[in-house]
């Protein structure tokens, strides 16, 4: 059997990252291949993963890059378990150079991205080699990619939130400003779509649902119902889709109406919202 000495286990711990005893097992199990222990470290990584995969990712970071003409953004987001893990260097350092390889590579699908290749490896397995560092579950939770005339990206401050906006009829204004205002719009006031012809027929029908048994609890008579629910799925579509809501710095005005006062027809096309937790 090889002899481990303690620069041994030092270089592998520089190489790789793992702590000192680990470094020292996974050397003495592969009888001083360096190589081997590596790959010894790196399944004890995905054993992590395995044991963990049950956990939370209730914390992490929002990773967002726009391009230099302002008309794509791409947002990944990285979770772990704890605050303090989502604000070590290593974890910063990987979700960015998860984005920027999404971004150079043109991934569309967080399946595509796990399994592009950096630095001569998966996605997958750099996620799983931090597992084995850190002892924590990460994972990609969410990937998105949007496309427009003008998208203005917003990271809340805490990191965990980030909002990629469309806009159109921008004409040759400087929107970003108000796509800014309208960006944080969306991460504190949740809207559902951009408009009421985006919201979904299952939610629709819920909303209506919801309405009537609402009515009907309050006594209404049936045949009134209807018109009811329908009032109620009109305020509905007032307080949760994003160009009817009222401006959150101008109550006096709806998002739209602030959009076309800052351009005569300037609109949202599409918009995402990201939140880890």
């Amino acid at each position: 059997m090889a002899t481990i000495s303690a620069q041994d286990v030092n270089k592998l711990r520089q190489m790789t990252g793992a702590g000192m005893m680990d470094c020292k097992k996974a050397l003495t199990e592969a009888n001083g291949d360096f190589e081997a222990a590596i790959d010894i470290l790196r399944k004890k990584g995905q054993k992590v993963s395995a044991s963990r995969s049950d956990r939370q990712t209730s914390e992490g970071a929002v990773f967002v890059k726009v391009n230099d003409a302002g008309t794509t953004a791409t947002l990944v987001a990285l979770g772990c378990e704890t605050d303090f893990v989502a604000k070590n260097e290593e974890f910063q350092k990987l979700g960015n150079t998860v984005l920027d390889a999404a971004v150079k590579n043109g991934m569309d699908t967080a399946g595509e991205l796990l399994a592009l290749h950096v630095d001569g490896r998966p996605v997958s397995e750099h996620l799983t080699d931090l597992m084995g560092k850190i002892g924590e579950k990460i994972e990609i939770v969410a990937f998105e990619k949007l496309e427009g005339e003008k998208v203005v990206p917003y990271v809340h401050s805490n990191g965990k939130l980030g909002v990629l906006l469309a806009l159109k009829n921008t004409g040759n204004t400087d929107v970003t400003e108000v796509g800014k205002d309208v960006a944080m719009q969306i991460a504190a006031m949740r809207p559902v779509a951009v408009d009421k012809d985006g919201v979904d027929a299952a939610t629709i029908e819920r909303e209506i649902e919801i309405g009537k048994e609402q009515a009907r609890a309050d006594g209404k008579p049936e045949a009134m119902l209807e018109k009811i629910a329908m009032g109620k799925l009109n305020k509905f579509y007032k307080d949760s889709t994003l160009l009817n809501q009222e401006f959150v710095k101008d109550n006096s005005k709806t998002v739209a109406q602030v959009l076309d006062s800052a351009h005569k027809g300037l609109t949202v096309s599409n918009f995402k919202r990201i939140q880890i937790g």
